[in-house]
C-alpha cells in the first residue's frame, strides 16, 4: 500500500485490514442533525498517511445500508480506541446509521477545550494550523455527500479530516498532561456514547445538567 493513498471502499471495509490500536475516525453526513440527516461516508486512518473511505449506499439507491460486519466490528472493538474531533455528532450519526455504539473513544475537539482555554477556536482546521502547522481546506465540506458518485475532491477534503489526527491527539494528550487534565478528559471520553444518545432522544436543550 503506497503512503499517502485514498482508498474507496463501497458499503464495508474489506475483510482483514487492521488499523492498529487507535484508528482516526469522521464522518459525512447529509447535514448536521443525526436524527434527520443519512450517513453517507465513514472516513478511517491509522495515521500512516493512508485514509480508507466506507460509502454507506442505502437499499432504495442500490447499496447495502447498514449491512457493513467489518466496519461495525471495528467500531465496537473494545481493544481499538477511535479517536475523532467532535466525537459528540460521529458516534449519533453512527449509531443512528449503522445501529452501533462506537466506543472505546477520544476526541480532540474536548481535549482542546480542556487545555487551550487561551482560544475559543477549537475547530479541526484551527488544531491542524496551532498544534501541526498544516492549513486544511474546508471548501467541501457543504457538499452533497449523498450523491452516488462522489468526485476527487470531496474524497480529498474526507481523507483530509482523518490524516492528521493522531499527530493533533499526540500534541493535546501532552498538554493534558502538563496541566493534570488527562484522566478528567478520559472521564469526559467515557460519557461521550451516552452523549450522543442522549442528542439522539432531543436532549441538547434542555440540558440535563443545567438547573
Amino acid at each position: 500500500m503506497s503512503n499517502g493513498a485514498i482508498h474507496l471502499h463501497k458499503h464495508d471495509l474489506p475483510a482483514g485490514i487492521s488499523f492498529g490500536n487507535v484508528v482516526a475516525i469522521d464522518t459525512e453526513t447529509m447535514g448536521l442533525d443525526p436524527r434527520r440527516d443519512r450517513l453517507c461516508l465513514v472516513q478511517l486512518s491509522a495515521g500512516d498517511g493512508d485514509a480508507h473511505l466506507v460509502q454507506i449506499i442505502p437499499p432504495a439507491l442500490g447499496g447495502k445500508g447498514a449491512d457493513c460486519p467489518n466496519l461495525k466490528a471495528l467500531l465496537t472493538d473494545p481493544v481499538v480506541t477511535k479517536l475523532f474531533h467532535f466525537a459528540r455528532f460521529d458516534i449519533a450519526a453512527l449509531y443512528n446509521g449503522l445501529g452501533v455504539i462506537t466506543a472505546p473513544v477520544i476526541c480532540t475537539k474536548i481535549a482542546s477545550k480542556l487545555v487551550r482555554t487561551y482560544t475559543d477556536r477549537h475547530g479541526l482546521k484551527d488544531l491542524c494550523r496551532d498544534l501541526i502547522g498544516i492549513e486544511i481546506s474546508k471548501q467541501q465540506q457543504t457538499s452533497d455527500w449523498g450523491a452516488p458518485e462522489l468526485t476527487q475532491e470531496q474524497l480529498s477534503y474526507a481523507a483530509s479530516d482523518v490524516l492528521h489526527l493522531h499527530l493533533i491527539w499526540e500534541k493535546l494528550e501532552a498538554l493534558l498532561r502538563r496541566e493534570s487534565r488527562l484522566d478528567l478528559a478520559l472521564e469526559c471520553y467515557k460519557f461521550l456514547p451516552s452523549r450522543a444518545l442522549l442528542d439522539l432522544l432531543g436532549y441538547e436543550e434542555p440540558d440535563l445538567f443545567s438547573h
